[in-house]
């Protein structure tokens, strides 16, 4: 697939997150989990595979795209700290919805930046069969890339190839443990109280 259609959709994705989780009432706290645990593990990918491959080919391309691609990192880097501040707390906590907020804003801002004015120079540098090797590049990559956010790691090779592939194996651990937690309070809740699990 075009490396940046593959981007486009992701985007979509995310947008469509978003605006369930604007959709969600302020007591819909386990939607709002599950939508803002959606949202972490989206961008944290998506994070992964722009700076592993979409920026650095921006870079070599050209030189009037560095202070760009810069900026972009950097409303990365903002992303990812608000990200794993999501993670710390909850929807019912004061906090979360402010902070959904802010994260929904500069995604957006940034979604806006990258589609209609870094995605249209890219395409005039890049030819469609460039723009497909970097697009199977990056669907290859989806796989082994982080499911959360690490904001203090690199974001720039060689450093981020090496440090995303380390934070792949703790993520995959903590989303196991988190499933097998998941599970098992379900199962009790189910012996506890049958007739709530047949709901």
């Amino acid at each position: 697939m075009d490396a940046l259609k593959l981007l486009t959709q992701d985007h979509r994705t995310v947008e469509r997150l978003f605006k369930a989780y604007e959709r969600a009432g302020d007591r819909a706290i386990k939607e709002k989990q599950r939508l803002a645990d959606e949202v972490i593990r989206e961008l944290s990918i998506h994070a992964s595979i722009e700076e592993q491959f979409l920026y650095p080919t921006a870079r070599e391309l050209s030189d009037k795209l560095d202070s760009q691609v810069l900026e972009a990192l950097e409303e990365h880097h903002l992303a990812k700290a608000t990200l794993a501040e999501l993670e710390k707390i909850s929807p019912g906590d004061e906090r979360f919805d402010p902070k959904m907020t802010v994260l929904m804003e500069n995604i957006r801002h940034h979604i806006e930046e990258e589609e209609e004015d870094l995605f249209p120079k890219l395409k005039r540098l890049m030819d469609s069969a460039d723009l497909a090797v970097l697009g199977e590049a990056m669907e290859a990559a989806k796989k082994l890339a982080p499911t959360h956010p690490h904001p203090m790691a690199p974001d720039t090779p060689p450093g981020n190839i090496v440090s995303e592939a380390l934070a792949k194996i703790l993520d995959s651990g903590k989303d196991l443990v988190r499933g097998t937690a998941r599970s098992a309070r379900r199962a009790v809740t189910a012996r506890l109280n049958p007739a709530r699990s047949s709901r």
